[in-house]
């Protein structure tokens, strides 16, 4: 269990996904995503390995919950800047968590 106060550390924020690109450095098929957090937070990039489910065409314009309060983390050539939430299903078949409304970029969930 976790208290409430861990749980307020964890910045999670609604992004807009501007601009997806493939990742064919990455050890797992993947996404390079570009997304936009409003003016507070700005522009922060991440890979995701949701090819499974979503096209590059899926994910333009698609607003997504990522936490964005962690550090940045290499992977291969590419430096991620947040981590974009999903459910995993079977076969690693992610799901993203999405607002089902659009809303302004940079919102925080909690």
């Amino acid at each position: 269990m976790i208290t409430w106060q861990d749980f307020e550390k964890v910045e999670m924020r609604i992004g807009t996904i501007v601009e997806v690109n493939n990742f064919p450095k990455a050890n797992k098929p993947a996404f390079q995503l570009t997304i936009d957090f409003g003016s507070d937070l700005g522009i922060k990039k991440s890979s995701a390995q949701i090819t499974k489910r979503y096209s590059k065409e899926d994910l333009l314009g698609k607003q997504i919950v990522a936490v964005v309060n962690f550090p940045k983390k290499q992977i291969a050539d590419f430096m991620s800047e947040c981590l974009v939430l999903g459910s995993v299903g079977d076969k690693n078949d992610i799901v993203l968590l999405t607002s089902d409304i659009p809303v302004e970029n940079g919102l925080r969930i909690g």
